[in-house]
């Protein structure tokens, strides 16, 4: 496994399991016990993904011990601002069953933030939690909060893959001593991503499958992955990744896949951010 050291000096597993849309417990949880039983050390969950019980309940039945592994939740809009976030923040421990989490996200980068992320930077320095970070945070957004919070978030949390590759939230975030973490690393599966010609050529020169040059890809531009999968080989599959590696002509290549856009989500679009300030949070 390879780690990424974040800002405070916290490290951080590269590649983790993702946990997002498998809403059913026995599914969820067999899943992540299957993930950590190929060497997953970093499971993602979040508020809005009905799981956390379901993730809790895996590591406990794994029989590692709690600093083993990295566990990452999300606070969602509905409960944002100082005093909801301090209260979302306990209840995501007892759904998980935990007595911290490693890494807690804001989720989106609406409604009061602000608030919400003083209360983190509070359960930061009062060490009940490790590390503290923001997910869909663009670079104009993810700047302002830099400039004028008292500590940086060690983490943002993007959409990034072959077809939109962030170049410029990449350079924000380095700028910033922000790490960057891929959510949907394969696209969701769009635009034909696993039988793209090009990724198709460098995975048999590897002797590898699309999937896994996608993730190296990634992780050798310094980004974190946590993809997902329900099927036990396929999970097994997307955690070997450090036997290979690419070359700079390989690398070069993919990133004229980039389309400069988003495949998944508009975070611009002004009927999305009403959309997800719909949505209701857990208690």
């Amino acid at each position: 496994m390879e780690y990424k050291t974040l800002t405070n000096g916290v490290k951080m597993p590269m590649i983790g399991f993702g946990v997002y849309q498998i809403e059913d417990y026995a599914q969820c949880e067999q899943s992540v016990l299957n993930a950590l039983d190929s060497g997953y050390r970093l499971i993602d969950t979040a508020e809005t993904y009905m799981n956390e019980e379901a993730v809790g309940s895996a590591f406990r039945k794994s029989g590692l011990k709690r600093d083993e592994v990295f566990i990452t939740s999300k606070i969602w809009v509905s409960n944002f601002g100082y005093e909801k976030t301090k209260k979302a923040y306990e209840s995501g421990l007892k759904r998980l069953g935990m007595e911290y989490m490693d890494l807690i996200f804001l989720h989106q980068s609406l409604s009061d933030y602000y608030g919400s992320w003083r209360s983190l930077e509070e359960l930061y320095k009062e060490g009940k939690v490790r590390a503290i970070g923001v997910s869909n945070f663009y670079p104009e957004r993810l700047t302002d909060l830099c400039m004028n919070a008292e500590i940086r978030p060690m983490v943002n949390q993007i959409e990034c893959h072959p077809f939109f590759q962030r170049g410029t939230d990449l350079e924000c975030a380095e700028h910033f001593g922000v790490s960057v973490e891929a959510w949907a690393p394969f696209a969701e599966a769009g635009r034909g991503i696993f039988t793209n010609k090009l990724l198709t050529e460098i995975a048999k020169s590897h002797g590898k499958t699309v999937a896994q040059v996608v993730l190296r890809w990634n992780v050798q531009r310094g980004v974190i992955v946590i993809p997902k999968s329900v099927h036990k080989e396929r999970i097994e599959e997307n955690i070997n990744i450090f036997d290979f590696t690419l070359t700079d002509e390989e690398m070069q290549k993919i990133s004229t896949l980039d389309t400069g856009h988003t495949e998944i989500i508009n975070h611009y679009d002004w009927h999305i951010s009403e959309f997800l300030n719909t949505i209701p949070g857990r208690e």
